[in-house]
């Protein structure tokens, strides 16, 4: 390529790696205030994530419309196309990401409508945090091409999981010890679902990380799951 085309490919890329970064950052926000909103019971808060979710969206749109572009214009190969083709991906999943941010916050006012708060709900922050911190952590691996970086990001969602299964049984026991609170305990569950599918697609970010920089799948560095 000319020095021209050169510059202007790299003035793309550039571009599509600043779109996902601001994806991921919106993402990381929704989930932040999803859970504020739940542990507060704040109805204001939890109505402005899901209206926010639309900003996501309409970034993930900017980044299809700039990766075909990039592939129909430039041409790129080997290393350029993995990247391409993982912000592509990427940008999906965080669309994903901010759903379960917005269904997270769909389920405050339905908790709040019983009237009392339970206790169990004051671990689950916790769990956002640590979702959150995945999302994050992949996407600094993506900043930075650091296929080591992804892998310690897949490595850590065993220890998310291990906190969901953890809060399942806490708030399955608490559920049954307190029958008149079913209906809470069963939304604060789907919240805890939605926290573990969050690092589960954090993970997903990772894999696609790891690809875009070395070529190979993450599976061969990863343990074998019992």
């Amino acid at each position: 390529m000319n020095e021209h085309t050169v510059k202007a490919f790299d003035a793309d890329i550039g571009e599509l790696r600043g779109l996902i970064s601001q994806m991921g950052g919106l993402a990381e926000e929704q989930i932040g205030k999803a859970m504020l909103a739940l542990q507060r019971g704040d109805r204001a808060l939890a109505t402005q994530v899901r209206a926010e979710d639309k900003a996501i969206d309409a970034i993930e749109a900017e980044v299809e419309r700039l990766a075909v572009r990039i592939i129909a214009l430039r041409a790129p190969l080997a290393n350029d196309l993995r990247e391409v083709v993982a912000a592509l991906k990427i940008a999906s999943v965080l669309e994903r990401i901010g759903d379960y941010a917005k269904n997270i916050a769909k389920r405050v006012p339905l908790i709040d409508d019983t009237g009392d708060r339970i206790e169990p709900i004051s671990v689950l922050p916790a769990m956002g945090r640590m979702a959150s911190e995945m999302v994050h952590d992949a996407l600094d691996a993506f900043a930075a091409r650091d296929s080591d970086a992804a892998v310690r990001v897949c490595e850590s969602d065993t220890a998310l999981d291990d906190f969901y299964d953890s809060i399942f049984r806490t708030l399955v026991t608490f559920m049954v010890e307190n029958p008149r609170t079913i209906s809470q305990v069963a939304h604060l569950l789907f919240v805890a679902k939605n926290l573990e599918r969050i690092g589960d697609h954090a993970g997903n970010v990772a894999e696609m990380v790891y690809f875009a920089a070395t070529g190979t799948q993450i599976a061969d560095r990863l343990p074998a799951k019992s």
